[in-house]
């Protein structure tokens, strides 16, 4: 009877572990990329602002070499909820990982004897997909005003996304030392670049 019991548990168990793998995977198919039939263009997330918010950053533009700097803007960045998950326990991002970035133009309070800046309108909005669709294994998307659809940047401009990620960010291919809580799970983890400094 006892060994019953411990056979019914044991499989009570494995179905539960089913369960839970079968509804992560399919949580990562529904809110990781979603791209138009029979092409690598992206479609842009709908939902994202539902997403996990990761952090709001405040002149980090990344102007193309020799280009001015420009206005400073916020940058907003958000990830998808089955990717975060399991980056919180793995310290690395699956594949089917999509981070969207919003950037925000910059409004000023205009009482007297305080400085407040606060987000304004959407001025850019970009998305970056780890995805073993693509050679690299990462795309770089750029969308245009009212674009529900675009393809990943190529040839100089993703090179250059490419060489700056590859060089500057502390996990994969991300910026997580922007992010101070992925920065806590990435170190706990052990996945922070070898050759990756704290500034």
């Amino acid at each position: 009877m006892r060994a019953m019991k411990s056979r019914i548990s044991a499989g009570l168990i494995a179905a539960a572990f089913i369960a839970s793998w079968a509804l992560a995977l399919q949580a990562q198919q529904t809110d990781g990329p979603k791209y138009a039939a029979g092409a690598d263009n992206l479609l842009r997330p709908a939902d994202y602002r539902e997403w996990i918010f990761l952090a709001s950053s405040l002149g980090l533009n990344y102007p193309a070499p020799g280009a001015a700097q420009g206005a400073a803007q916020f940058n907003n960045v958000f990830v998808n909820p089955s990717s975060y998950r399991s980056f919180m326990k793995t310290g690395k991002w699956p594949d089917k990982t999509i981070w969207v970035l919003e950037f925000r133009g910059v409004g000023k309070e205009a009482v007297a004897n305080r400085e407040g800046q606060f987000q304004t309108g959407v001025v850019g909005f970009e998305a970056n997909v780890k995805d073993s669709r693509f050679p690299d294994g990462w795309g770089y998307f750029v969308f245009r005003d009212n674009e529900n659809a675009t393809a990943p940047l190529s040839g100089d401009t993703v090179k250059r996304c490419i060489d700056c990620h590859s060089a500057h960010t502390a996990v994969e291919r991300t910026f997580v030392q922007f992010y101070p809580t992925l920065l806590e799970v990435a170190k706990r983890m052990g996945t922070v670049r070898k050759d990756y400094t704290d500034p």
